[in-house]
């Protein structure tokens, strides 16, 4: 194994940008969701997990101006919203922007303030029994990491070959890396999918000097079905992973899994092609 890809979101909730290289740290990937919006109204953290009042945090992109390090404040990032326009994170006019832009109140932040929550919708999906079906909650920021805006854990990984299994299931839908919003993706020669569900409880070797602690198979959400960039909005990849990947974890219940979460047992530097091993 190795890894094929490499990702940050500066923002919670836009897009963000591949890396050929970068440092991983206590909070995950240098600068990985280092800022988000807070509403203002509400002061819950604006999500697309509820894609009826954010989605179009999608249409928005941000990308660090200088290279990001662990442990430090956040580097600057350039947000570029949907009509093209730009701002930077510390451009004293950002939080009047991006309020215009999506047509609430809203302030940016680089800590999560304590107790914050964001909302979560979930959608009723065909053949799938789920009670929680087309309602939405408050879910916690930060549990694993707190002060931040990770909603389960700093490190999320995705296999190739899951990817690839997904596609086979459903040819009518995409399945790229950029649904799962993954900040690493693995390259697996495998011929079946969802070979992660088997990393759990066991230590991700990833490159000479990062090693990362698997705690839990990663739920997915109506987030992997919103439009980007040049992707349709498609329920069908929900769908697909609910009806071939779906079973129950302690604590939370049915779920929908594709990748796994971690925490970062020893810091250092990963590039992409760097070697893979479950220890």
């Amino acid at each position: 194994m190795q890894i094929e890809a490499l990702f940050r979101y500066p923002v919670k909730s836009m897009l963000g940008e591949e890396v050929d290289a970068t440092r991983v740290g206590e909070q995950g990937v240098a600068g990985d969701r280092a800022y988000a919006l807070v509403d203002e109204e509400t002061g819950k953290i604006a999500s697309a997990k509820n894609p009826r009042r954010w989605s179009a945090l999608f249409a928005c992109r941000a990308e660090y101006l200088a290279e990001p390090q662990t442990g430090t404040q956040p580097a600057p990032a350039r947000i570029t919203l949907a009509d093209g326009e730009t701002v930077d994170t510390d451009d004293p006019r950002v939080h009047e922007v991006l309020s215009r832009a999506l047509g609430r109140p809203l302030r940016l932040e680089n800590r999560a303030p304590d107790g914050a929550v964001y909302e979560s919708y979930t959608p009723r999906l065909e053949g799938v029994a789920d009670p929680g079906g087309d309602t939405v909650h408050d879910s916690p920021v930060g549990i694993v990491a707190p002060g931040t805006f990770f909603d389960a854990a700093p490190l999320h990984v995705v296999a190739s070959a899951t990817l690839a299994h997904l596609a086979r299931l459903a040819p009518d839908s995409a399945f790229p890396a950029a649904r799962f919003r993954p900040n690493i993706v693995v390259a697996v020669a495998a011929e079946t999918g969802f070979v992660e569900n088997e990393w759990v409880g066991h230590s991700l070797a990833l490159g000479p000097e990062v090693s990362a602690s698997v705690f839990l198979a990663a739920p997915r959400c109506v987030m992997t079905t919103l439009a980007q960039a040049d992707l349709p909005r498609d329920l069908g990849v929900l769908q697909t992973i609910a009806r071939n990947n779906r079973f129950d974890i302690p604590g939370l219940g049915p779920s929908s899994c594709v990748g796994v979460y971690a925490v970062t047992a020893t810091g250092g530097f990963v590039r992409r092609g760097d070697a893979v091993a479950i220890t």
